[in-house]
């Protein structure tokens, strides 16, 4: 959870910057593409009442798919090889299926508490681990998994598409927004990685770093990305399980930043 945290540096460091150049909603609107979740963008800057919203999709999925092109030279730049092969032994530990229910029901109620606007997020985002762990409900996860999922990623590129209006999107600030979110995912990668290079200074049985930078929500890109460096560094190093973990917590902690930007700026 804590490279999770730390994976969202991003959102804050173009904050900061954006706000030299936007007014403040407008700035929270584009520094959020840095939570690396299009949902969570879609739903701050509509909230936020930005013009810029259709340029703000774009970017935040564009980037989305961009992360095994716009990661591996970032991690490269901040780990030695040696750092890139360490390896992380997995222990497989069997989990109770009331843990599995409490989960979520426990997290939303603690996101709910730090963060009161993002219990919308959050809630539909455990509402789904829910329904597949509940064991009553099948059919409805299933539903939910595949036909529901596949419609709503449909309305969703329509939603996007009649937000670009050629009047609003071909313009230098759009430019601008574009840059900017490339900014936002470069820190947020940053900002794992140098959080579990600090950790490494304390801990006797030493973190792979590369797994700081699967913390961005962009899941389950991020954690292959850095499985896969490792692999290639290493062929036998397998850190899957590890990076997935982080990219779960990078989900919830995206989700929070955006309750907070709301809270903030709302």
């Amino acid at each position: 959870m804590l490279f999770g945290a730390a994976a969202q540096f991003g959102i804050f460091f173009t904050l900061c910057t954006a706000s030299l150049f936007f007014a403040d909603k407008d700035a929270a609107s584009i520094a959020i593409i840095g939570a690396a979740d299009g949902p969570t963008s879609i739903v701050v800057a509509m909230a936020l009442g930005t013009p810029y919203v259709g340029a703000i999709m774009v970017a935040a999925y564009s980037y989305m798919a961009l992360v095994p092109i716009i990661q591996p030279p970032v991690i490269k730049l901040l780990t030695t090889k040696k750092e890139r092969m360490i390896r992380m032994p997995y222990v497989q530990r069997e989990v109770s299926q009331t843990t599995k229910i409490l989960f979520p029901i426990i997290l939303t109620v603690i996101a709910g508490l730090v963060a009161p606007d993002s219990v919308a997020l959050i809630g539909f985002l455990m509402f789904g681990n829910l329904i597949r762990e509940c064991g009553v409900l099948n059919s409805l996860s299933e539903t939910a998994q595949k036909v529901l999922a596949n419609l709503v990623t449909i309305f969703l590129g329509i939603t996007i598409a009649c937000q670009m209006h050629y009047e609003k999107f071909l313009s230098p600030a759009t430019l601008l927004i574009l840059g900017l979110g490339l900014v936002a995912f470069i820190f947020d990668t940053a900002g794992g990685i140098l959080f579990a290079k600090f950790l490494n200074l304390f801990l006797k049985t030493k973190l792979n770093p590369m797994i700081g930078a699967a913390g961005i929500s962009a899941f389950p890109m991020a954690g292959r990305v850095v499985h896969k460096m490792a692999l290639k560094e290493d062929p036998q190093n397998f850190i899957l399980m590890q990076a997935t973990g982080v990219n779960v917590s990078g989900q919830i902690a995206s989700v929070i930043a955006g309750g907070m930007i709301l809270n903030f700026f709302g």
